[in-house]
């Protein structure tokens, strides 16, 4: 198995899977019927290997209760990472949103859009097994957990009330696999901006590492400040980064404002970042 025919296999995949423009019936009275999600994805390669795993674990980095590629798969050898990014209708669509609201074509993207992601994904891993290759997809194990402050099925006494974070994170599986580097929003900067949604396959295939083009968290940030002057709960400074309480509160009310979807894109839209690495 060839990292070339992986990508080749995702790339059918995603062209075939149905979901990734909306339908009359799943628009239903919004005018998003025919609209476009995703363009094809970015997909990068790691080691399993990679001492910057066991580094998660780090208090101030994510955690202890962070779970290294071997212990979702015994025998991991390599994590492939993806990056769907948002077509420019999405982008266009948030880009010029209220600054109360979100558009309605990133609502679809960001809930709609994640679900075929994840179809994508889980279509992959089918093909993978079927090669012989054992596969763990974390976002879609019963063993990933979320911690919204504080709150999660996890039992670990270092998570406090001021804890958000998670037992696996795409976007630093992104940074191990070279699809790109933090920004001033903790978002992944990659080679089509920061606007898109990542996921992560791990796999016992041996796959040669792609090399990483940068060597620190935020080289790719300019920090110009334009995703801070984008946040309407003023999230965002130079100095701290994102706060992620006020905008898991933002999050909360526009989960009940738009119900059954949510989402807010405001920091990686209208910015120098939105669709490719800036500077």
């Amino acid at each position: 198995m060839t990292k070339q025919q992986i990508q080749d296999r995702l790339l059918t995949i995603f062209s075939t899977v149905e979901g990734n423009t909306i339908t009359a019936e799943q628009a239903g009275s919004c005018p998003v019927a025919g609209l476009q999600l995703f363009q094809p994805p970015l997909v990068g390669f790691g080691s399993a290997a990679d001492p910057m795993f066991e580094s998660y674990k780090e208090d101030g980095v994510i955690g202890p209760w962070f779970m290294a590629p071997q212990e979702w798969l015994p025998g991991a050898k390599s994590i492939i990472s993806f990056f769907f990014p948002f077509t420019q209708a999405v982008c266009d669509g948030e880009a010029r949103s209220q600054p109360d609201g979100t558009s309605l074509e990133w609502l679809f993207g960001r809930i709609e859009g994640q679900q075929f992601l994840l179809s994508v994904l889980q279509a992959l891993c089918g093909w993978l097994t079927a090669q012989g290759a054992a596969v763990c997809m974390p976002a879609a194990d019963p063993r990933f957990a979320g911690i919204t402050g504080g709150k999660t099925k996890l039992a670990h006494p270092e998570i406090t009330s001021g804890t958000y974070s998670s037992n696996w994170s795409e976007r630093h599986a992104a940074y191990v696999c070279g699809l790109g580097t933090f920004s001033l929003t903790r978002a992944i900067i990659t080679q089509k901006g920061t606007a898109g949604r990542l996921g992560s396959i791990i796999t016992d295939l041996e796959l040669e590492p792609d090399p990483r083009p940068y060597t620190g968290l935020y080289d790719y940030c300019t920090r110009c400040g334009a995703c801070i002057r984008r946040c309407p709960v003023q999230a965002i400074s130079l100095e701290g980064g994102k706060l992620q309480a006020p905008c898991n509160q933002r999050s909360a009310m526009l989960r009940e404002r738009y119900a059954p979807r949510y989402g807010c894109g405001k920091c990686q839209t209208g910015i120098p970042c939105q669709s490719r690495i800036p500077g």
